[in-house]
């Protein structure tokens, strides 16, 4: 069986849900705290055995490409300056992983965007990493999860977690069966269904490892909901030629696609560390004591 060397994460789209700061800067490299969301990506990617990380990317995205080269006079900066644990830090930053870029000349849908990367992905299989889900799990990262279950199925497999129904109208909605605790054997695929006609509440979300046969299907897919190419379809299309898993991933999810998601996160992870925690404590705990003040006085 073949090892998950590539990743190809999908950077190229505009990011209209947080301009105007998106305007000049790619959304995926707004800060968690000090860290860019795409970095935490990767860095869950290496941690999982991945090798070359390919960014599909889109023109207005060169600071990604920046962000992840070396920057040396930046460096010689720093090390004037006698700040030497800094140039490890961003000098690690671009030895983590080969990173590889490729233009998605037109945003045609996440099926699109990976069928970009075919000539880089070759005949084996890959993982699929969004980039704007962030997932907590230190001792077992997200996409590690799904590579696990690849390497005992040797089939493609899907990243779920269960939403309310109300809510199954935002993603890509599996039904199967339960042949493990949280994995299932795929039936059934449809991309974002109404509540009422959603065949499960088990949502697909950022993480995917494939089999190179996925290019085939994608090929053969016709473009669906917006117009897209969605990777949900060619999924469905494939699992009728093959077999096709799901796991249910474990560990805490942030969805920094949109503005309410972001800030969450920033919460989340400046509670968790050291250096911030204490200072951000203290500022919820004000601002819940204003708040109080404020719904006292209007009583």
């Amino acid at each position: 069986m073949q090892k998950i060397r590539k990743a190809v994460i999908p950077v190229a789209g505009f990011g209209t849900r947080f301009l105007p700061a998106t305007k000049a800067t790619p959304k995926e490299m707004m800060p968690i705290v000090d860290k860019p969301i795409i970095q935490y990506i990767v860095e869950e990617a290496v941690a999982s055995g991945i090798e070359t990380i390919i960014f599909v990317t889109g023109r207005h995205k060169r600071a990604i490409e920046d962000h992840f080269d070396y920057a040396p006079e930046l460096e010689h900066a720093l090390e004037r300056a006698g700040k030497e644990e800094y140039v490890n830090i961003i000098r690690e930053i671009s030895d983590m992983a080969d990173f590889v870029y490729i233009r998605q000349k037109e945003q045609l849908g996440l099926g699109h965007a990976i069928l970009t990367a075919e000539h880089i992905v070759g005949n084996e299989p890959f993982a699929v990493l969004l980039g704007d889900e962030l997932i907590i799990n230190e001792e077992n990262p997200g996409i590690k999860q799904l590579i696990d279950v690849y390497k005992k199925f040797g089939k493609s497999v899907i990243g779920t977690t269960d939403v309310p129904r109300e809510e199954t109208y935002k993603y890509g909605i599996i039904e199967g069966s339960e042949i493990e605790r949280g994995i299932r054997l795929v039936n059934y695929l449809v991309e974002k269904p109404e509540p009422h006609e959603a065949p499960s509440t088990s949502a697909i979300i950022g993480r995917y490892v494939l089999t190179p046969n996925i290019f085939d299907a994608l090929k053969r897919t016709p473009f669906g909901k917006g117009g897209e190419l969605q990777l949900t379809d060619a999924l469905m299309l494939l699992r009728q030629e093959e077999v096709i898993y799901s796991k249910d991933i474990e560990g805490i999810r942030h969805d920094t696609g949109n503005k309410l998601g972001y800030i969450k996160a920033i919460l989340d992870f400046a509670l968790r560390r050291p250096d911030t925690k204490d200072f951000v404590k203290e500022l919820i705990l004000e601002q819940a004591e204003k708040l109080k003040e404020e719904a006292n006085s209007q009583t």
